[in-house]
């Protein structure tokens, strides 16, 4: 992973940054300042902006109405809601009603409660719409290998499974956070996903961050992404030399430095 200071010779190509939330603007759970000022200062830059999370839709359907944002991404790209024509707009990933799979996610939720004594339901399950997710690094810690057996036994049952500093996702959905990215930024901008994936930066720091790395060709972690940097294939490119949200202004700084002022 080159530093960020790095990415300040590509700064000027790019349109907008998409950004993970948890551990990426926050730190405890809770948004840094800094982190919300940066996204304050790349808006007014006129960079655009979407936030890209496994947090559930309902999370989302509220940062893109009140944050200065321009879309909010939710489920790991299941569901996400765009500002568009003066109104808030939702879009699904996949084609049909996501009510249909709530069955199969709760059978999926059942089996690994009881086979997992310790397996706890993340606190914002109630809000969720494509996938179901449990609490591994969020009010507790649990240890790598359990996780792998969890996510494991949820593949087992049919499901497919990303990992973030917080929680477990199973899902039957076929979205990524790039997919559901390159989907966004066509409905809102009319940009074919090549063009998406080099005039954009993506922040992130763990492993369902994974597709995204891999997909924008400026993709940026923050300096706590270290935790996982060994597990991903490919690490993202630049690294910044602050964890968590101070990181996250910190790449938004590089990139609004190596733009320079706009008329």
């Amino acid at each position: 992973m080159q530093p960020v200071a790095e990415l300040a010779g590509h700064a000027a190509e790019l349109r907008g940054v998409f950004s993970d939330i948890d551990d990426t603007l926050t730190h405890g759970g809770v948004v840094e300042l800094e982190a919300y000022a940066a996204l304050v200062r790349a808006r007014a830059a006129g960079l655009r902006v979407v936030l890209v999370t496994g947090r559930p839709g309902g999370w989302a359907e509220v940062l893109a109405s009140v944050w200065p944002v321009d879309a909010a991404i939710a489920e790991n790209g299941g569901v996400a809601f765009l500002r568009r024509h003066g109104r808030l707009e939702r879009v699904y990933f996949e084609d049909g009603d996501p009510a249909d799979d709530t069955r199969r996610l709760a059978a999926v939720a059942d089996d690994i409660l009881r086979t997992f004594p310790t397996a706890r339901r993340a606190d914002d399950g109630a809000l969720r719409v494509t996938d179901v997710a449990f609490d591994v690094g969020e009010h507790q810690q649990v240890p790598a290998e359990v996780v792998a057996a969890m996510t494991t036994r949820m593949r087992a049952l049919g499901a497919r499974t990303l990992v973030s500093s917080v929680h477990a996702h199973a899902f039957f959905h076929g979205a990524d956070k790039a997919q559901m990215s390159a989907r966004v930024a066509g409905a809102l901008w009319g940009e074919p996903a090549a063009e998406v994936a080099a005039r954009y930066a993506f922040v992130g720091d763990s492993p369902n961050d994974q597709a995204a790395f891999a997909f924008f060709a400026h993709s940026i972690g923050v300096a706590n992404v270290s935790r996982y940097a060994a597990s991903l294939r490919p690490p993202p490119r630049y690294v910044t030399t602050a964890p968590y949200g101070r990181g996250f202004a910190e790449a938004i700084d590089v990139i609004l430095r190596g733009r320079g002022p706009r008329a």
